[in-house]
C-alpha cells in the first residue's frame, strides 16, 4: 500500500481511471471496512483517505479528542487490500487563502456509509450540480448484533451507556414497525418518542420522518421515506437512520 500525504504526491500516484475512493476521518472500524470491501469488488484500484476535518465539528465539538491511530489504520487497509492511503495534514488540505476542497481524488466511484444520510446527500448534490463524472455509491449500515449503528465515536461509551445507546435504533425500529403495520406518519413519530422517553439521558436534537431526497418532514407516508435521530448522551452525541415506509 502506498502512503502519500500530499496533493502533489496523490496526483502522481493515482492511475487515470479505474479508482474506487473511500473517504474517512480514520480510526477505523467494520462500518469502514466494509466501504472497502465494495470499493475491491468494484474496482481494479482503491484509494482510502483518513483526515480529520476541522470543519467538519461544530463549536465545542470534539475535533481535538476525535480518536486517531493511524498506524492501527494503515495495517487494516493493508490486510484490506487498499492500493494507496492518502493521510494528509490540516495544512496541506487547507493552506493559507483556501477555505474548501473538493473531491481531490477524482475517482470513478466514491463510496459513503449510509449512517451518514445527510451527508451523503449533500455529496450526491455536490457531484451533480458541480458535473463532477463521479459515481456516489451508498452503502448500508454496519450495525452491532443488538443494532447499534458502528461509529468511531462509540470508544467514548461508557459499558452502562452503551447499553442505552441502543435506544436511537430501537426508536427507528419502532416507528418501522407502525408504518408497516398500516399505521400513519403521526403514529409513527408516537412511537419513536415513546422509545427515546424510556431513556432519559439521551437528549434528543431531532427525530424525524424525511423525504428520501430532500430530507423535508412528511406528513404523509412516500416510499424510501428516512426516519432519521440525533442527540447526546453525556459522553458524546450519536446519530441514525433507517428506512421507513409500509
Amino acid at each position: 500500500m502506498n502512503v502519500v500525504r500530499t496533493v502533489a504526491e496523490l496526483r502522481t500516484a493515482l492511475p487515470r481511471e479505474g479508482v474506487g475512493f473511500v473517504p474517512t476521518m480514520g480510526y477505523l472500524h467494520a462500518g469502514h471496512l466494509a466501504l472497502v470491501e465494495r470499493a475491491r469488488a468494484e474496482n481494479p484500484f482503491v484509494a482510502v483517505s483518513i483526515f480529520v476535518n476541522p470543519l467538519q465539528f461544530g463549536p465545542g465539538e470534539d475535533y481535538h479528542r476525535y480518536p486517531r491511530d493511524l498506524e492501527r489504520d494503515q495495517a487494516l487497509l493493508r490486510e484490506a487490500g487498499v492500493d494507496l492511503l492518502f493521510a494528509p495534514s490540516v495544512e496541506e488540505m487547507y493552506p493559507k487563502g483556501f477555505s474548501t476542497r473538493s473531491l481531490l481524488v477524482g475517482p470513478g466511484r466514491a463510496y459513503f456509509g449510509e449512517k451518514d444520510y445527510q451527508q451523503l446527500l449533500v455529496i450526491r448534490k455536490m457531484v451533480r450540480d458541480l458535473g463532477f463524472p463521479i459515481e456516489v455509491v451508498g452503502v448500508p449500515t454496519v450495525r452491532e448484533e443488538d443494532g447499534l449503528a458502528l461509529s468511531s465515536r462509540n470508544v467514548y461509551l461508557s459499558p452502562e451507556t452503551r447499553k442505552k445507546a441502543t435506544v436511537l435504533y430501537r426508536a427507528l425500529s419502532a416507528m418501522r414497525e407502525v408504518a408497516q403495520g398500516g399505521g400513519s406518519v403521526a403514529e409513527a413519530l408516537r412511537a419513536g418518542e415513546a422509545v427515546l422517553a424510556e431513556v432519559p439521558e439521551f437528549k434528543k436534537d431531532y427525530l424525524a420522518l424525511v423525504h428520501p431526497e430532500t430530507l423535508l418532514p412528511l406528513s404523509d407516508w412516500v416510499k424510501g421515506a428516512r426516519g432519521i435521530v440525533a442527540g447526546r448522551f453525556p459522553e458524546v452525541r450519536l446519530i441514525d437512520n433507517l428506512e421507513v415506509h409500509p
